[in-house]
């Protein structure tokens, strides 16, 4: 049980990092169509009075088949650890998983334990990671959730009086976050799915903060506050870049928002995009649309 729970946003720059690699190694189309819906409540539920092996073998083979991986094979068992679970990354087609004991008494969140090792089986075979283990381990828990099967793991995030429950590395609200992502990029509407009502509010924070990735300037649906420092940054990059005689340079004036000013000529001005936070250049000219190169997104933008 996990009693010191971290809340709020801090690893979002690598939550971002996730998000653009999976949609470089995947591309938009292949991503969509592979991974339409998310796993459902149903899919990974067990009662006590199934057989525990069995149980586990099914709900295994449903993480397997949301990750698209028609040849894995998991082996899962139970032992002693100070984690909630872990798997042995080889070349397969075998893979074996190891959960908990605890797991034995806390059926729900079997479900939960296994998206996360089966996410890792599934980015072993791409060939995608990160550098050091905090980062491949967020890599894991955002490609989880944005694949349809990493909600379980904010599902299973609880609290009570004297005992607290998370698994994974993101805090709640950042899985919140990443599952709204998917839910905005997917169509989804996952606000019926939670059993935790602690997992459900921080579902709602993480909307709110995804929601925001859309309203931010440049883009035409920035607020009335965002545009206004938008235009005082943008006339102080020309003042900047006139004085520079002509030269190339960069502002980075309002890293909270994400765009930066480019000394070129026209002024450019980039910003990440919404959905898979690729930088975008467009030219500082009013109103153009912009459609990003890697997730295919069209954007209204008043530059």
């Amino acid at each position: 049980m996990d009693h010191d729970i971290e809340h709020g946003f801090p690893h979002l720059p690598t939550v971002h990092r996730a998000l653009t690699a999976l949609y470089r190694r995947l591309e938009s189309g292949t991503l969509h169509r592979d991974h339409p819906l998310s796993v459902t409540a149903g899919d990974v539920a067990f009662s006590d009075a199934d057989d525990l092996y069995l149980g586990v073998q099914r709900v295994a083979r449903v993480m397997v088949q949301q990750l698209r991986l028609p040849d894995a094979r998991m082996i899962v068992s139970f032992r002693e650890m100070t984690h909630a679970a872990s798997v042995e990354l080889a070349a397969g087609p075998e893979y074996f998983i190891e959960l908990n004991t605890r797991f034995r008494h806390h059926r729900r969140d079997i479900g939960a334990a296994l998206a996360h090792e089966v996410t890792h089986v599934w980015l072993h075979r791409l060939g995608l990671a990160f550098e050091g283990t905090r980062d491949n381990e967020i890599l894991t828990d955002t490609a989880a959730a944005y694949l349809g099967a990493g909600w379980l793991l904010l599902d299973a995030y609880r609290e009570s009086q004297g005992t607290s429950q998370k698994l994974g590395y993101l805090t709640p609200e950042e899985y919140g976050y990443v599952v709204a992502k998917r839910a905005l990029a997917f169509g989804e509407s996952p606000e019926t799915w939670f059993t935790s009502p602690q997992g459900y509010t921080a579902y709602t924070r993480g909307l709110a903060r995804a929601r925001r990735d859309a309203e931010r300037p440049p883009l035409a649906a920035g607020g009335w506050a965002g545009r206004r420092r938008y235009a005082r940054d943008r006339r102080h990059a020309r003042e900047l870049f006139a004085g520079a005689g002509g030269g190339v340079a960069t502002t980075t004036s309002a890293p909270e928002d994400g765009y930066a000013f480019e000394g070129r000529s026209p002024l450019r001005v980039s910003f990440p995009c919404p959905v898979c936070h690729q930088r975008i250049r467009v030219p500082v000219q009013g109103r153009v649309r912009a459609r990003c190169t890697l997730c295919r997104t069209v954007l209204d933008c008043d530059t």
